[in-house]
Formats: C-alpha cells, structure tokens, sequence
C-alpha cells in the first residue's frame, strides 16, 4: 500500500493530499488541506511556515512517494518567483526527509486525470471526487489539484 503525497505549489495557499494505492488497486484519500501564509507577512518569513508545516505533516503520514507540480510559464514573473522560492522549499523539505519525489506539469495532471490535457479545473476536480470515491469534490481547490497530482504519480509509477 503506497502513499503518496501531492503538492501544489505556491506561497499564499500551498495544496496538499494524500492518497493510498490499495492492494487491490483502489486509490484512497487519506488527508488533503492546504498550507496557508498571510500575505502581509515578509517573504522569508512565508517560506518559513510553509517549511515547518509541510515538515510536520510528513513526520504524521510519512508519505512513500511525492508529486509536485511543475512551474508553468506564467505572464507575472512576481508570481512565477514565488512559487519557485516555494517549490524550492518543498524540493528541499522532500529531501531532507529522504521521499523519492516527481514533477507533473498542469497538462500532464489533467491528461491522467480527466483523460484530456485541455480539460477544465472542475473537469478535473469532478474526476478526483469520482476516482477518490468521494461524495462532494475536495475543497479548497488547491487540496483538489494536490489530490489530483498524487493520484498522477500513483498511475504513472503503477504502469511504469
């Protein structure tokens, strides 16, 4: 039974969650949430919190396996700065713990996930609940996507 852990990335509200593989091949949401910092606080002081928070989290689940998704080009280079500073800190977190981690970028969730690289956020939000057998879609949105990148890594490393 592997667990795996999705992030995604970002400096305001970092997503995560967790999912089981079963034996029998069935995917399982274990915990899912986000990380949140104020903005009003100093950079490096946001960067510190979600260092402490996503360390605290993988000493209570130690996950087996991770997924992050990968920066996309984005038009606000402000924005792509600090989710790189973020994902930097999640990299580094995801080593010193020693768990194995992989990359996904948006098209290549939502391809996994919905079947279709172009799908739409609810496409794919609508996908988890289904493959996570869950009654309501997962929220905030930024737990569902973190959902939906574990359940990427989980069905790309089965089939690999």
């Amino acid at each position: 039974m592997t667990l795996a852990l999705g992030i995604d990335p970002g400096t305001a509200t970092t997503g995560y969650g967790l999912v089981r593989l079963m034996p029998d091949g069935k995917l399982v949401a274990v915990s899912f949430g986000v990380i949140s910092t104020s903005k009003d606080s100093a950079p490096a002081a946001r960067l510190k919190i979600l260092f402490d928070q996503l360390n605290a989290l993988l000493k209570k689940h130690k996950p087996d396996t991770a997924a992050v998704e990968k920066l996309f080009f984005q038009s606000n280079v402000k924005t792509a700065l600090a989710v790189g500073q973020a994902r930097g800190v999640i990299m580094l977190c995801l080593q010193k713990a020693g768990i194995e981690h992989f990359e996904y970028t948006p098209n290549e969730v939502k391809q996994a996930v919905a079947g279709y690289g172009g799908a739409d956020k609810r496409q794919v939000q609508d996908m988890v609940r289904t493959l996570l057998q869950m009654e309501k879609i997962p929220k905030p949105d930024d737990a569902a996507d973190a959902l939906a990148i574990a359940i990427t890594h989980l069905n790309t490393k089965r089939y690999e």
